[in-house]
Protein backbone atom coordinates (compact mmCIF):
# COMPACT_ATOMS: atom_id res chain seq x y z
CA UNK A 1 0.00 0.00 0.00
CA UNK A 2 2.79 2.45 0.90
CA UNK A 3 4.64 1.68 -2.33
CA UNK A 4 1.46 2.22 -4.34
CA UNK A 5 1.00 5.65 -2.76
CA UNK A 6 4.65 6.55 -3.43
CA UNK A 7 4.36 5.51 -7.08
CA UNK A 8 1.13 7.45 -7.51
CA UNK A 9 2.51 10.67 -5.99
CA UNK A 10 5.58 10.38 -8.21
CA UNK A 11 3.30 10.73 -11.25
CA UNK A 12 3.01 14.40 -10.27
CA UNK A 13 6.33 14.93 -8.47
CA UNK A 14 9.41 14.23 -10.59
CA UNK A 15 12.78 13.15 -9.25
CA UNK A 16 12.08 13.45 -5.52
CA UNK A 17 11.49 9.83 -4.54
CA UNK A 18 13.33 10.13 -1.22
CA UNK A 19 11.29 13.17 -0.14
CA UNK A 20 8.05 11.58 -1.33
CA UNK A 21 8.79 8.40 0.59
CA UNK A 22 9.57 10.25 3.81
CA UNK A 23 6.40 12.32 3.64
CA UNK A 24 4.34 9.16 3.19
CA UNK A 25 6.17 7.47 6.07
CA UNK A 26 5.15 10.43 8.23
CA UNK A 27 1.53 9.91 7.19
CA UNK A 28 1.88 6.20 7.95
CA UNK A 29 2.79 6.87 11.57
CA UNK A 30 0.62 9.96 12.11
CA UNK A 31 3.37 12.59 12.29
CA UNK A 32 3.59 16.12 10.88
CA UNK A 33 6.15 17.45 8.39
CA UNK A 34 7.93 20.77 7.87
CA UNK A 35 9.34 21.43 4.39
CA UNK A 36 11.95 24.19 4.29
CA UNK A 37 12.95 25.23 0.82
CA UNK A 38 12.89 28.04 -1.70
CA UNK A 39 9.71 28.79 -3.69
CA UNK A 40 8.88 26.88 -6.84
CA UNK A 41 10.49 23.49 -6.14
CA UNK A 42 7.21 21.56 -5.86
CA UNK A 43 6.29 21.67 -2.15
CA UNK A 44 2.60 22.42 -2.74
CA UNK A 45 2.38 19.97 -5.65
CA UNK A 46 3.75 17.20 -3.44
CA UNK A 47 1.21 17.85 -0.70
CA UNK A 48 -1.72 18.08 -3.10
CA UNK A 49 -0.66 14.88 -4.85
CA UNK A 50 -0.53 13.09 -1.50
CA UNK A 51 -4.03 14.25 -0.56
CA UNK A 52 -5.44 13.10 -3.90
CA UNK A 53 -3.61 9.77 -3.76
CA UNK A 54 -5.17 8.80 -0.45
CA UNK A 55 -8.57 10.42 -1.12
CA UNK A 56 -8.41 12.62 1.97
CA UNK A 57 -9.88 16.08 2.48
CA UNK A 58 -7.32 18.82 1.88
CA UNK A 59 -7.16 22.51 2.77
CA UNK A 60 -4.49 25.07 2.07
CA UNK A 61 -4.06 27.95 4.53
CA UNK A 62 -1.88 30.88 3.48
CA UNK A 63 -0.22 32.18 6.63
CA UNK A 64 0.07 35.97 6.71
CA UNK A 65 0.80 38.51 9.48
CA UNK A 66 -2.89 39.42 9.80
CA UNK A 67 -4.12 35.81 10.09
CA UNK A 68 -5.97 35.17 13.37
CA UNK A 69 -6.10 31.92 15.38
CA UNK A 70 -9.84 31.66 14.76
CA UNK A 71 -9.17 31.83 11.01
CA UNK A 72 -7.56 28.42 11.43
CA UNK A 73 -9.50 26.68 14.18
CA UNK A 74 -12.97 28.20 13.73
CA UNK A 75 -15.15 30.51 15.76
CA UNK A 76 -18.50 30.67 17.56
CA UNK A 77 -21.20 32.56 15.67
CA UNK A 78 -24.45 33.88 17.12
CA UNK A 79 -27.56 32.32 15.60
CA UNK A 80 -30.19 35.07 15.37
CA UNK A 81 -33.18 32.72 15.35
CA UNK A 82 -32.63 31.34 18.87
CA UNK A 83 -29.84 33.62 20.21
CA UNK A 84 -27.46 30.71 20.75
CA UNK A 85 -23.88 30.32 19.63
CA UNK A 86 -22.86 27.79 17.01
CA UNK A 87 -19.26 26.71 16.45
CA UNK A 88 -18.27 26.99 12.81
CA UNK A 89 -15.29 24.81 12.04
CA UNK A 90 -12.19 26.31 10.49
CA UNK A 91 -9.96 24.87 7.78
CA UNK A 92 -8.07 22.77 10.33
CA UNK A 93 -11.00 20.33 10.30
CA UNK A 94 -9.64 18.48 7.29
CA UNK A 95 -7.39 15.45 6.95
CA UNK A 96 -4.40 17.18 5.39
CA UNK A 97 -3.57 20.83 6.10
CA UNK A 98 -1.05 22.78 4.08
CA UNK A 99 0.23 25.58 6.32
CA UNK A 100 1.90 27.59 3.59
CA UNK A 101 4.71 29.92 4.74
CA UNK A 102 3.87 29.20 8.36
CA UNK A 103 6.54 31.55 9.69
CA UNK A 104 4.78 34.58 8.21
CA UNK A 105 2.00 34.42 10.82
CA UNK A 106 2.32 35.86 14.32
CA UNK A 107 3.40 33.60 17.19
CA UNK A 108 -0.15 33.76 18.58
CA UNK A 109 -1.55 32.36 15.34
CA UNK A 110 1.21 29.76 15.05
CA UNK A 111 0.38 28.53 18.56
CA UNK A 112 -3.21 27.82 17.46
CA UNK A 113 -1.82 24.71 15.76
CA UNK A 114 -0.11 23.32 18.88
CA UNK A 115 -3.17 21.60 20.35
CA UNK A 116 -4.26 20.44 16.91
CA UNK A 117 -0.91 18.82 16.16
CA UNK A 118 -0.35 17.20 19.52
CA UNK A 119 -3.86 16.29 20.73
CA UNK A 120 -5.79 16.06 17.46
CA UNK A 121 -8.47 18.41 18.78
CA UNK A 122 -9.59 22.02 19.04
CA UNK A 123 -10.88 23.57 22.27
CA UNK A 124 -13.15 26.59 21.81
CA UNK A 125 -15.30 28.24 24.48
CA UNK A 126 -14.66 25.35 26.82
CA UNK A 127 -15.82 22.72 24.33
CA UNK A 128 -13.45 20.21 22.72
CA UNK A 129 -13.94 19.31 19.07
CA UNK A 130 -12.14 16.25 17.68
CA UNK A 131 -10.26 16.64 14.41
CA UNK A 132 -10.73 14.11 11.60
CA UNK A 133 -8.60 10.99 11.52
CA UNK A 134 -6.10 10.78 9.91
CA UNK A 135 -4.85 14.33 10.50
CA UNK A 136 -1.63 15.64 9.01
CA UNK A 137 -0.14 19.14 9.05
CA UNK A 138 2.39 19.86 6.33
CA UNK A 139 3.96 23.27 6.75
CA UNK A 140 6.29 25.12 4.43
CA UNK A 141 8.66 27.99 5.01
CA UNK A 142 11.26 29.83 2.96
CA UNK A 143 14.68 29.54 4.66
CA UNK A 144 16.12 32.42 2.64
CA UNK A 145 13.67 35.28 3.13
CA UNK A 146 13.38 36.46 6.75
CA UNK A 147 11.82 39.93 6.37
CA UNK A 148 8.32 39.98 7.84
CA UNK A 149 8.62 36.50 9.35
CA UNK A 150 8.38 35.09 12.88
CA UNK A 151 10.68 32.17 13.73
CA UNK A 152 8.84 29.08 14.88
CA UNK A 153 9.24 28.51 18.64
CA UNK A 154 11.01 25.38 19.83
CA UNK A 155 7.75 23.91 21.18
CA UNK A 156 6.21 24.04 17.74
CA UNK A 157 9.29 22.83 15.89
CA UNK A 158 9.36 19.81 18.19
CA UNK A 159 5.88 18.83 17.03
CA UNK A 160 7.06 18.41 13.46
CA UNK A 161 8.39 14.90 12.96
CA UNK A 162 10.77 15.86 10.19
CA UNK A 163 12.27 18.86 8.47
CA UNK A 164 12.71 18.08 4.78
CA UNK A 165 14.38 19.86 1.89
CA UNK A 166 13.39 19.20 -1.71
CA UNK A 167 16.18 21.03 -3.51
CA UNK A 168 16.44 21.91 -7.17
CA UNK A 169 16.00 19.14 -9.75
CA UNK A 170 18.79 17.93 -12.01
CA UNK A 171 18.84 19.17 -15.60
CA UNK A 172 17.28 15.92 -16.82
CA UNK A 173 14.75 16.03 -14.00
CA UNK A 174 13.78 19.60 -14.85
CA UNK A 175 13.30 18.59 -18.48
CA UNK A 176 11.01 15.78 -17.32
CA UNK A 177 9.01 18.34 -15.34
CA UNK A 178 8.62 20.55 -18.39
CA UNK A 179 7.47 17.60 -20.48
CA UNK A 180 5.03 16.53 -17.78
CA UNK A 181 3.56 20.01 -17.30
CA UNK A 182 3.66 21.08 -20.95
CA UNK A 183 -0.05 20.69 -21.65
CA UNK A 184 -1.79 20.21 -18.31
CA UNK A 185 -1.09 19.62 -14.64
CA UNK A 186 -0.69 15.92 -13.76
CA UNK A 187 -2.81 16.60 -10.68
CA UNK A 188 -5.88 16.86 -12.93
CA UNK A 189 -5.84 13.14 -13.70
CA UNK A 190 -4.34 11.80 -10.49
CA UNK A 191 -6.56 9.06 -9.06
CA UNK A 192 -6.76 7.85 -5.48
CA UNK A 193 -5.08 4.53 -4.69
CA UNK A 194 -6.04 4.39 -0.99
CA UNK A 195 -8.76 5.48 1.42
CA UNK A 196 -8.70 6.65 5.03
CA UNK A 197 -9.42 3.11 6.23
CA UNK A 198 -6.30 1.91 4.41
CA UNK A 199 -4.21 4.54 6.20
CA UNK A 200 -5.60 3.40 9.55
CA UNK A 201 -4.62 -0.19 8.75
CA UNK A 202 -1.13 0.96 7.79
CA UNK A 203 -0.79 2.82 11.09
CA UNK A 204 -1.81 -0.29 13.00
CA UNK A 205 0.76 -2.28 11.04
CA UNK A 206 3.47 0.28 11.90
CA UNK A 207 2.71 -0.15 15.62
CA UNK A 208 3.29 -3.90 15.28
CA UNK A 209 6.82 -3.55 13.87
CA UNK A 210 9.29 -4.83 16.47
CA UNK A 211 12.29 -2.85 17.73
CA UNK A 212 14.78 -4.74 19.89
CA UNK A 213 16.21 -3.34 23.11
CA UNK A 214 19.50 -2.82 21.28
CA UNK A 215 17.81 -0.62 18.66
CA UNK A 216 15.93 1.31 21.37
CA UNK A 217 19.23 1.93 23.16
CA UNK A 218 20.77 3.03 19.86
CA UNK A 219 18.04 5.66 19.47
CA UNK A 220 18.57 6.82 23.07
CA UNK A 221 22.33 7.05 22.56
CA UNK A 222 21.85 9.25 19.49
CA UNK A 223 19.47 11.58 21.30
CA UNK A 224 21.69 11.72 24.39
CA UNK A 225 24.68 12.61 22.24
CA UNK A 226 22.86 15.69 20.92
CA UNK A 227 22.21 16.85 24.50
CA UNK A 228 25.81 16.37 25.54
CA UNK A 229 27.48 17.86 22.46
CA UNK A 230 29.60 20.94 23.23
CA UNK A 231 28.25 22.83 20.25
CA UNK A 232 24.56 22.19 20.99
CA UNK A 233 22.61 24.45 23.34
CA UNK A 234 19.33 22.51 23.06
CA UNK A 235 19.34 18.85 22.01
CA UNK A 236 16.72 16.30 21.03
CA UNK A 237 13.76 15.79 23.36
CA UNK A 238 12.20 12.45 24.36
CA UNK A 239 9.49 13.28 21.80
CA UNK A 240 12.24 13.32 19.17
CA UNK A 241 13.38 9.85 20.29
CA UNK A 242 9.82 8.53 20.04
CA UNK A 243 9.38 10.13 16.63
CA UNK A 244 12.62 8.55 15.42
CA UNK A 245 11.37 5.16 16.60
CA UNK A 246 7.97 5.48 14.89
CA UNK A 247 9.46 6.63 11.59
CA UNK A 248 12.00 3.80 11.73
CA UNK A 249 9.12 1.37 12.24
CA UNK A 250 7.32 2.89 9.24
CA UNK A 251 10.48 2.60 7.15
CA UNK A 252 10.83 -1.07 8.13
CA UNK A 253 7.23 -1.68 7.07
CA UNK A 254 7.89 0.09 3.76
CA UNK A 255 10.78 -2.31 3.16
CA UNK A 256 8.52 -5.26 4.03
CA UNK A 257 10.39 -6.11 7.22
CA UNK A 258 8.77 -6.91 10.55
CA UNK A 259 11.54 -5.45 12.72
CA UNK A 260 13.68 -2.30 12.82
CA UNK A 261 17.38 -2.40 11.99
CA UNK A 262 19.96 0.35 12.75
CA UNK A 263 20.04 1.42 9.09
CA UNK A 264 16.40 2.47 9.37
CA UNK A 265 17.28 4.67 12.34
CA UNK A 266 20.33 6.17 10.61
CA UNK A 267 18.28 6.97 7.50
CA UNK A 268 15.60 8.87 9.42
CA UNK A 269 17.77 10.54 12.09
CA UNK A 270 19.00 13.62 10.14
CA UNK A 271 15.50 14.70 9.11
CA UNK A 272 14.09 14.03 12.59
CA UNK A 273 16.84 15.89 14.46
CA UNK A 274 17.87 18.70 12.10
CA UNK A 275 15.27 21.28 13.12
CA UNK A 276 15.35 20.37 16.81
CA UNK A 277 18.99 21.20 17.49
CA UNK A 278 19.84 24.72 18.62
CA UNK A 279 23.55 25.41 18.34
CA UNK A 280 25.55 27.53 20.75
CA UNK A 281 26.66 31.00 19.60
CA UNK A 282 30.25 29.76 19.50
CA UNK A 283 29.32 26.92 17.16
CA UNK A 284 27.40 29.26 14.86
CA UNK A 285 30.38 31.65 14.75
CA UNK A 286 32.46 28.75 13.52
CA UNK A 287 29.90 28.06 10.75
CA UNK A 288 28.80 24.82 12.36
CA UNK A 289 25.50 23.35 11.14
CA UNK A 290 23.00 20.91 12.70
CA UNK A 291 23.55 18.52 9.78
CA UNK A 292 27.29 18.41 10.42
CA UNK A 293 26.72 17.77 14.13
CA UNK A 294 24.25 14.96 13.40
CA UNK A 295 26.61 13.40 10.87
CA UNK A 296 29.44 13.26 13.43
CA UNK A 297 27.13 11.87 16.10
CA UNK A 298 25.95 9.08 13.78
CA UNK A 299 29.52 8.24 12.81
CA UNK A 300 30.70 8.04 16.42
CA UNK A 301 27.69 6.30 17.98
CA UNK A 302 28.22 2.55 18.23
CA UNK A 303 25.85 0.64 15.95
CA UNK A 304 24.29 -2.47 17.51
CA UNK A 305 24.29 -5.80 15.79
CA UNK A 306 21.43 -6.58 13.42
CA UNK A 307 18.77 -8.92 14.72
CA UNK A 308 15.33 -9.26 16.16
Amino acid sequence: MLQQIVNNVRKAVVGKEDTVRKVILALACGRHVLIEDVPGVGKTTLIKALAQSVNLSFRRVQFTPDLLPTDITGTSVLKPDDSTFEFRKGPVFNNIILADEINRASPKTQSALLECMQEGQVTADGTTHALPNPFLVMATQNPIEYEGTFPLPEAQLDRFAMSLKMGYPTDSGEKDILRLMQYRSPLENLKAVAESDDIEQVRQAVDEIHASDAVLQYIINISSATREHDGVYLGASPRASLTLLKLSQAYALYEEMDYVIPDHVKSMAPDVLRHRLILTPEARWEDETPDAVIDRILRHTEVPGVGK
